[in-house]
């Protein structure tokens, strides 16, 4: 009964690339392989996303805009290992996937126990430092005084369980390398839930729980990121799965490991290059009001729905493109590139024609008393998801393939000479925007929101530019070509 019931969602779910090739903007055999990778990893995305959006929206209705912001705040600083997490990740995804196309099954395992260590060695510093300088960090931001606060309390918690993220990226990464992106889905489709259940509980201290407000988002995360960590160990463990997490034999090999570094740092580079400009950028936010800072918060959460999609297929394309690498078929990663691409943007503009046109009540419902500037916010985010869409897909390919600096380079050029110069026009003239002792830098031209708008779109289009020019020219293939990965490199 189950399976048959299985059977028949899957049929429904296939018709969408079914009707994408009979109006002829698929070839349906590659987009269903794309679209059947993709969606246990839209599940877990568009889950996990509706753990963050849940967490702003139920901070927000037990304490208002103040904690929104201090959860948006706090949050910036969890990107910085979490940039770190998804190079580290993007890096084991290139491999592993290179490895099973060349079937290289040992290399592989030996490849999840190289990125654990690798991934200790970076988490644990991090999670020491944080613990000790959560206020400061938070007071760079802003000088509103409750935003602090609740800022602190939240980062603290939250870098507590920043190993067990890592490890548990590590793993359903490694899966995905080998085709496996069901598992993940599994794990968070209960791991998630409970993420909700706890933080609603701690929030508001229903039943036996304490009413613990910020402090209660940050430790139902905390305690959900220890949960699936355990259970992806348990399972990696079991000798149940393509691949396994071997304890015994080696614990190093360092061509393996700066094969995952080679791959990982340009893309951990991209992440933190985005979020280390997201720093100036709230700077500019916070010069403008709490109330802008709740409403940018907002609205970014709420499009993350319609961009969760980029994540499954950028996941598909990584596997698809690497294994097609790894066995040899230049031509066949090629199509699976473009394919994946078209498939996923239309999935997306189609999710963020319906948020934009319920952007009002979805802004009303998080109790947020600026409704008007969420809904602007909502829209504008909007106008940038065909250019997120284009932008993941297509790292995603370059990522299979091994050649992650142009990522880099797009998300660079985007942050730091469009969107920071653009959004520095906001401020009034004469405002300071920045100040260390007697030093201070006050740029702008004071045309508000308008700025921050246009460089908040202007920035996803630079990346998408960049990424498809860099596929479209193929020197991917060399990149490719040139690594030893799947080319009877060994542990031994």
């Amino acid at each position: 009964m189950l399976d048959d019931a299985k059977r028949r969602a899957r049929h429904v779910a296939f018709l969408f690339p079914a009707a994408l090739a009979r109006l002829g903007l698929l070839d349906r055999e590659k987009g269903e392989e794309a679209f059947d990778l993709a969606v246990p990893v839209m599940v877990t995305g568009g889950m996990r996303t509706l753990l963050r959006v849940a967490d702003f929206f139920m901070v927000g209705r037990a304490l208002g805009d103040q904690a929104v912001a201090a959860l948006e705040l706090g949050f910036q600083y969890f990107f910085i290992p979490f940039g770190l997490s998804l190079g580290l990740t993007s890096g084991t995804i290139s491999v592993v996937s290179r490895f099973e196309g060349a079937d290289e099954r040992e290399n592989a395992n030996f490849a999840i126990k190289q990125s654990l260590w690798l991934a200790l060695l970076l988490a644990i510093p991090i999670t020491v430092v944080t613990w000790f300088y959560a206020e400061p960090m938070i007071g760079f931001l802003t000088d509103d005084a409750q935003v602090v606060e609740y800022g602190a309390v939240y980062l603290q918690i939250i870098m507590l369980s920043v190993s067990f993220r890592f490890w548990s990226m590590i793993a359903a990464r490694a899966l995905a390398g080998v085709g496996d992106t069901r598992t993940p889905m599994y794990v968070r489709l209960l791991t998630l839930p409970t993420n909700i259940f706890l933080n609603a509980v701690l929030i508001f201290g229903f039943g036996p729980f304490p009413k613990l407000g910020v402090a209660g988002a940050a430790w139902g995360t905390a305690i959900s990121n220890v949960l699936a960590a355990t259970i992806f160990t348990a399972a990696l463990l079991s000798g149940r799965f393509t691949v396994r997490l071997p304890l015994r034999g080696k614990q190093w090999d360092w061509s393996i490991a700066t094969e995952i570094v080679r791959v990982g740092l340009p893309l951990a580079g991209t992440r933190i290059s985005r979020t280390l400009g997201r720093f100036p950028f709230l700077l500019v936010l916070t010069t403008l009001g709490t109330p802008v800072v709740a409403a940018y918060a907002i609205g970014r959460r709420v499009m993350l729905l319609a961009l969760m999609p980029a994540w499954g297929y950028s996941t598909a394309s990584s596997t698809l493109v690497g294994q097609s690498i790894g066995g040899g078929n230049d031509e066949e990663a090629t199509e699976y590139g473009w394919q994946t691409l078209r498939i996923a943007l239309i999935t997306q503009l189609l999710i963020a024609a319906v948020l934009v046109v319920a952007a009002r009540p979805l802004a009303v419902a998080f109790g947020t008393e600026h409704v008007d500037l969420t809904v602007e916010f909502v829209r504008v985010f909007g106008v940038g998801v065909a250019a997120f869409s284009i932008s993941r897909t297509m790292r995603g390919s370059l990522r299979g393939a091994g050649d992650t600096r142009w990522p880099f380079y797009g998300t660079f050029a985007g942050t730091y000479f469009f969107k920071l110069p653009v959004a520095f026009l906001a401020v009034a003239p004469g405002a300071v925007l920045f100040g260390l002792g007697s030093w201070q830098f006050a740029p702008g031209l004071g045309w508000g929101l308008l700025a921050v708008y246009v460089a908040i779109v202007g920035d996803m289009y630079i990346r998408a530019a960049v990424n498809v020019f860099r596929f479209w020219t193929g020197e991917w293939k060399r990149i490719a070509r040139e690594s030893d990965v799947g080319a009877g490199t060994s542990t031994d």
